[in-house]
Order: structure tokens, then C-alpha cells, then sequence
């Protein structure tokens, strides 16, 4: 970090914005508990041996995947890289979560050393990942709590964000540099002062009807959460839409997707039918949570 007091002085007051907790179990359950796996199927709806989304996880029967143009955030975010098949998700520090029934692949990107990477980072993560690819740098921005709005194409020209009474500023400190360690220096700067709360007041609400890959469903607070959806499919004949959600949790740890814990015959795709609430393995989302950048 650029400037280790501040950090020091307000990373708690960040981080208690930011941090992800689990609901109580069985609060707002759409269906009865009970254990859930990725059931066999004819086509099996894993390739054990693929290695992104899009290659790991068939569709289901008589379904195809919807369209989404080459460039997209979609289509990036399908090209996710996954680790083995049956990997473990680890934290920040190196620990392992253990599996009890929450996620079926663990995306393959680091997450830093430090216990920043949770639910709305990683999604904030994902998106400046797919537009710094697409050299779009000046739509890298994010708002901190307070409001400040943190410019990825201010950092790159060697600006650095700065604290003077209540307020942050910019301030020329280095050299201009898009380098991998630059930027990620300002992603963790993003994370230790953005969460759910600010992020949730930077997207626009969609319906489930008309979701697309890469909308979000989240809940701002402190605690709050949110996951991303990953992948959509429609059935041929119905044109029935199911789609796939991803999360980083707390503390700090690898992306990971999700199994479905409402319909074992079908996860890990949810169908885009949503009632008054959507339950994931780790938090309840109200119906209407579902927002997009």
C-alpha cells in the first residue's frame, strides 16, 4: 500500500463495510434443507476435464448456452480459467475451506496475500480484469464508501489517492505504469475501501427475466454479500433460461461457483424463475436483488 497510516487508521472502518457474512440456516429457504450435489445426468453436466467455465459445465438437457459477442463481459467471464476438477478453494493465507456443499469449481486467478478479496471485491476484481483486457482503462472506476471515486486511469498516469482531513485526494507520486503489480495495487486499494454497500449504489436493477451474464445479485450493508452470474442457457423448446453464479466469500478467498441448493437435478444452474427470494449455498438474496453495471 501507498500509504500504510491511513490504512492503518481506516481499513477497519472499510473493512467492517465490506465484510460478508452467512444468514442463519434456514432463513427465508425457498426449499426444505437437505444435502445437494451435482446429480449424474445424461450428458454428465461436468467435463472433469475442462478447464473454464464454459468447457467444465454442460448445459443441461435440450438447453444451449445463450449468445454473447466475443468482446463481452459474458464471453470473458465463461473463459474464466477453473482449476482441476475436485479443488479445493483456499484462503488468502493459504488455508483450505472445506467443501460442505457450496461450490463445484474454483476459478483459477491469485487473490493476493492479504485479506481483502471477499464478495463484492472479487466482482469489482472480475470487471476491471475484463476492461483492462479490452484497454477500455477510463471505465475502471469504482466509488469508496464515502463516495471518493477511485479512476484506474488516474493511477496509471502515476496519481495516488491521498487523505486530508475527511476527504481523499489525488496526488502525483510515481511514474505513469500499467504494470500487473501497479494494478494491482490499486484493486487493493479499491477492496480495503469499497464493499457492498458502495457497489450496490453504483449498479442499475434488472429483472430476472431480463438477466444477461455478469449481473449481480447483491445485498449492501455490513454485513452484506453478493455473487455473480457467470453463465446462461436456454431450453431449445421452451426457451426456459438457467444460469450459473460465482463468489468470493470472507474471509478472503478464491472465486468459486456455486452449487445450487434448491435443485439438485439441475445444479449447478439455477432457473431464471425466481420467487420472492433466491437462496444460495451461503446467503438469501430478496427476488429483486438482481442488479448490472
Amino acid at each position: 500500500m501507498q500509504h500504510p497510516f491511513l490504512l492503518n487508521i481506516f481499513l477497519p472502518l472499510a473493512l467492517s463495510l465490506t465484510f460478508c457474512t452467512q444468514t442463519q440456516e434456514g432463513e427465508n429457504d425457498l426449499t426444505s434443507g437437505h444435502e445437494t450435489q451435482v446429480m449424474d445426468t445424461d450428458p454428465p453436466l461436468i467435463n472433469t476435464n475442462g478447464n473454464t467455465i464454459e468447457s467444465r459445465f454442460n448445459p443441461l438437457t435440450n438447453c444451449e448456452r445463450v449468445s454473447a459477442n466475443s468482446n463481452s463481459f459474458g464471453a470473458y467471464l465463461r473463459d474464466l480459467p477453473l482449476k482441476s476438477h475436485g479443488s479445493s478453494v483456499k484462503y488468502f493465507d493459504g488455508d483450505v475451506k472445506k467443501n460442505n456443499q457450496v461450490y463445484v469449481g474454483v476459478v483459477d486467478l491469485p487473490i493476493g496475500d492479504r485479506d481483502l478479496h471477499q464478495c463484492a471485491d472479487a466482482i469489482m476484481r472480475l470487471r476491471a480484469d475484463y476492461l483492462r483486457v479490452q484497454k477500455r482503462y477510463d471505465e475502471i472506476k469504482f466509488s469508496f464508501n464515502n463516495g471518493f471515486v477511485a479512476d484506474y486511469s488516474k493511477w496509471k498516469e502515476g496519481y495516488r489517492i491521498s487523505y486530508n482531513g475527511d476527504s481523499f485526494f489525488w496526488k502525483k507520486k510515481a511514474s505513469p505504469s500499467d504494470s500487473d503489480e501497479s494494478y494491482w495495487k490499486y484493486l487493493e486499494y479499491v477492496f480495503s475501501f469499497a464493499g457492498t454497500w458502495s457497489l450496490e449504489k453504483e449498479l442499475n436493477a434488472v429483472t430476472a427475466e431480463n438477466m444477461k451474464i455478469g449481473d449481480i445479485f447483491i445485498y449492501g450493508g455490513s454485513p452484506g454479500h453478493a455473487v455473480i452470474v457467470v453463465d446462461m442457457i436456454e431450453d431449445k423448446t421452451t426457451g426456459q433460461r438457467y444460469f450459473m453464479l460465482a463468489q468470493s466469500y470472507m474471509p478472503a478467498q478464491e472465486i468459486q461457483v456455486l452449487i445450487n441448493p434448491n435443485n439438485e437435478e439441475t445444479s449447478p444452474w439455477y432457473s431464471t424463475e425466481i420467487r420472492n427470494t433466491l437462496k444460495t449455498p451461503e446467503w438469501v438474496f430478496d427476488g429483486d436483488a438482481l442488479k448490472r453495471f
